[in-house]
Formats: C-alpha cells, sequence, structure tokens
C-alpha cells in the first residue's frame, strides 16, 4: 500500500477515520466550554512528523472554546506549544496550520506509486534535502564524522532555517509576557541534567524552544548562558512530570499526549525490530510517572485527612503545621490521549512529513479529542481520597 492510498490509523478495534477530512476544517459542531476542574494543562510529547497529532488535539479543544492555562512540551511538543502560548488565541490555529504547511512534503504522482515506492521516496528526499523551512544538510558534516567541529556543529543538519521560522510565527512578548504559560524541556550536554526552561520564571526565546528539539546527531546543540542542551527526549520524553511535580499544586485537568507506543506485538524482522525499538526508546513513561503521582497524591490526601482527626487546639502546633504541610487535597485528572498506528508505518515515521502522514495523524488527534471531550469523564463523581484520576481514550 502506497503512503498515498492509506486511508486509515489504527487502534487497538481498527477504528476508522473519516474519509478525505481536511483536518483544517471542523469535523463537527464543538461542543461549549464547560465544568472543567480545574487549570488546563496540555502536555506534547517529540516526535517529529507525529507532532501533527498534537495539532489535531489543540484543533478540538480550540473548537470547544478550552484553551490551555499552561503547555509543556519537548522536540516538536515544544515548537507546537511555543506557537500556541506565543500567540493569541484568535491566531493560534494560523499560526499551526501555516509551520505545518511549510513542513509538509507534497506528494507528486511518480511511477513508483504502484510499487508502493511513494513513501519512502518522501521519507529519502526529506533525509537528503531536509526541509526548507526547519532544517538544511550541514556541510560541516562533509568532513567526516570525526571532525572536531564544535558542539553546535556537530550535526547532518542545520536548525537556521527553524529560528527564522519560529521568530516569524511566534510573538516572543506575547509569550513572555505569560499570558499561557510555557514549559519546554532540554538536557545539558555536559552535565545530563534535564531542565524545564519556564515562562513563569524567566524569558525563553527561539534559542529554548530550539534547544529542546536539538536531537543529536541529527540536528547540533543551542547554547543557552553558555551552556550546550540537545532534545530534553534523549533524557525523558516524558514532560508530564512538570506539571505533577509541579508547586504549589492545583487542581488540574492535564491532557497528556503520547505519540510513541510503549506497548505493541513481537517484531518479526529486523526491519520490524529498528521500529519497535525506536519506540521503546523514545515512549513516554506516563504510566510508570502517572503510577508513582497516584500514590505520592494518595499518601497527600491521607495525611490531609489524618490532620482533620487532631483536636483543633493540636492543629496549630509548629510541628504538626510542618507535617500537615505534606499533605494537600488537589486533584489532577489527566486525559490520557495516544496516537494511532498509521498502515505501513516503521522507524521513519518521525520523519513521515507527507501529505497523507500529517493530514491522518492530525485528523487522528481531532477524533480522539472530540470524543473525549464529548464523554467528559472527569465530571463523573471521583474518591476523594485520590489525588491523580487517569481517564484513556476509547
Amino acid at each position: 500500500m502506497t503512503t498515498a492510498t492509506r486511508s486509515r490509523a489504527t487502534r487497538g478495534k481498527n477504528t476508522p477515520l473519516p474519509t478525505g477530512a481536511d483536518p483544517s476544517e471542523p469535523l463537527r459542531e464543538a461542543p461549549a466550554k464547560s465544568g472543567l476542574p480545574g487549570q488546563v494543562v496540555l502536555v506534547l510529547q517529540g516526535g517529529g512528523a507525529l507532532g501533527a497529532y498534537q495539532v489535531g488535539i489543540y484543533q478540538a479543544l480550540h473548537e470547544a472554546g478550552i484553551e490551555p492555562d499552561w503547555v509543556i512540551g519537548t522536540s516538536i511538543g515544544a515548537i507546537n506549544a511555543a506557537l500556541i502560548c506565543g500567540n493569541e488565541p484568535a491566531k493560534r490555529m494560523e499560526r499551526l496550520n501555516t509551520f505545518w504547511n511549510q513542513v509538509e512534503q507534497q506528494s507528486t504522482p511518480s511511477p513508483f506509486d504502484i510499487l508502493g515506492l511513494s513513501g519512502a521516496l518522501g521519507t529519502m528526499n526529506t533525509i537528503m534535502r531536509g526541509i526548507p523551512s526547519f532544517f538544511t544538510p550541514n556541510l560541516a558534516a562533509l568532513r567526516g564524522t570525526k571532525a572536531e567541529v564544535g558542539i553546535e556543529a556537530a550535526s547532518y543538519y542545520s536548525t537556521a532555517p527553524l529560528r527564522q521560522t519560529l521568530n516569524e510565527l511566534i510573538d516572543w512578548k506575547y509569550l513572555c509576557d505569560c499570558h499561557t504559560r510555557l514549559t519546554v524541556g532540554a538536557v545539558n550536554a555536559n552535565s545530563g541534567e534535564m531542565r524545564y526552561f519556564d515562562t513563569r520564571k524567566e524569558k525563553l526565546s527561539a534559542d529554548h524552544v530550539m534547544a529542546s528539539g536539538a536531537l543529536p546527531p541529527a540536528f547540533g546543540a543551542i547554547r543557552i548562558d553558555g551552556q550546550p542542551y540537545w532534545d530534553g527526549g534523549i533524557y525523558s520524553n516524558t514532560p508530564i512530570e512538570a506539571v505533577l511535580d509541579d508547586k504549589p499544586r492545583r487542581d488540574s485537568l492535564i491532557f497528556a499526549v503520547n505519540v510513541w507506543h510503549q506497548t505493541a506485538t513481537e517484531p518479526e524482522s529486523i526491519w520490524e525490530v529498528m521500529a519497535r525499538t525506536k519506540d521503546i526508546q523514545f515512549a513516554s513513561r506516563a504510566d510508570s510517572h502517572i503510577l508513582r503521582q497516584k500514590q505520592n497524591h494518595r499518601l497527600r490526601h491521607v495525611i490531609r485527612e489524618l490532620v482533620k482527626q487532631l483536636p483543633a487546639s493540636r492543629q496549630g502546633e509548629d510541628k504538626i503545621k510542618e507535617l500537615a504541610s505534606w499533605g494537600c487535597g488537589t486533584t489532577m485528572h489527566v486525559a490520557h490521549m495516544l496516537a494511532p498506528r498509521i498502515d505501513n508505518e516503521d522507524h521513519t515515521k518521525d520523519i513521515d512529513f507527507t501529505s497523507d502522514g500529517i493530514r491522518l495523524r492530525r485528523t487522528a488527534g481531532y477524533g480522539d479529542t472530540m470524543r473525549m471531550i464529548a464523554r467528559a469523564p472527569w465530571r463523573a463523581p471521583a474518591d476523594p481520597i485520590e489525588g491523580v484520576i487517569e481517564h484513556r481514550a476509547e
């Protein structure tokens, strides 16, 4: 099957997607915003072309009148996050559409279509020529892999075009005014430590977003305050930890968007092994993070309830106040979104910037989120002792 003839994204039950749907237009009337249990947080994972799924997620939220209070992203998730936070709500979809239209690789009919090679040719074209508004071949790489060119140039591609694209599409003053909080993750190439750059604490620029997406050895490191940073995904592609560990804690509705699959069927060929390895490497550890946070928040709620059992005369004691500070009553609802697999995708899916690949993933994100919003599981009664409540897409 060629890329041009792929017609659906597959989930557990191979649920078909709307055929020929245009992701830039609404699929149906969006429900009105109401009954949200706290701040809305959008958490976006890294994954290159897989980030098209995130655009569909945001489009559904936008049409439903659900604008995030905070967006957290890594790599392509950081780029999408900056496009959202760095523009007024009325301009956000326009800017997202512009970016993804620029990186999209148009499919043209060729004699290879009948052989099912059009998708492979599109991938090869991206590898050889790059994407003009995103990245281009780095001439320094022609000196060989052992040439000491410095960490910023030690890469196969240059992301200089991305800087210009971001500066054209993002209002940095609006972003730094923190109308919508933005957090992007990057790893320090020297210390190996993860760092989250946050507009609540500092001013962010194109450097911070590019650092979050500087995946080596494809892209060179980006310096911030003299330190070289790489893509946060090589340390942790799970930016949900930033919101679950945030202080002070607040009631939240978290749309955690994952684009890599932690579980899958057993691979049977080298080709399938390559794809499975990449999935495991970059798959979100959201399951383990959420499980840990469920335990932590439950203990915090238990502490709160235990303090309530003490006589009022003791609750004012300094020692009791100190112990009570470990408790809380916040509730985190996590709407866990997982991008579906596309027919015939492989280990190159993160550079599948073909028109079909982007359209299918974006449409899937839109449909999944519309169904989640319509179901609104966060409205259902919940055990007050539970601090983190997870909702899976159906």
